[in-house]
């Protein structure tokens, strides 16, 4: 590292947990379902901590396949928090589409940690997978 940008950091910059920029390069919110509620509803969600004494302003940008990608989608994590963010519940610029394959960068001006989950529910033998994201 530069020791002139070292000297530099912040000592919540130094102590950092996290990185900047995540990427989630599976994603996929099947539009049906055997969940008769909220809870039990197929969904996405990242998982991010903000470990740092300092608010996380996040954007979460969404690509595509077959059309340009959707977002950023914009959010605030508190210091020494966590925030579960579903992607059924992006809504501004727009909705995150059902039944259509896309990937996910995330990005936050403070270091974080993300992971990724799912709740597949369109079966009545529900599947959860969980994985930590991609650390750019």
């Amino acid at each position: 590292m530069n020791p002139v940008a070292e000297a530099h950091e912040t000592a919540d910059q130094r102590n950092a947990i996290g990185r900047t920029e995540w990427v989630i390069a599976e994603g996929h919110i099947p539009s049906g379902g055997t969940g008769g509620s909220p809870a039990l509803e197929s969904h996405e969600t990242a998982c991010i901590l903000n470990a740092s004494d300092s608010p996380a302003n996040v954007e979460i940008t969404i690509y595509f396949s077959d059309r340009e990608p959707a977002g950023p989608y914009r959010l605030t994590v508190q210091p020494r928090r966590t925030l579960h963010q579903r992607f059924n519940d992006l809504s501004d610029p727009e909705d995150v589409p059902r039944d259509t394959d896309y990937a996910a960068v995330i990005r936050s001006d403070v270091p974080v940690v993300v992971q990724h989950t799912r709740l597949d529910s369109r079966q009545s033998a529900l599947a959860l997978l969980s994985t930590v994201a991609w650390a750019g």
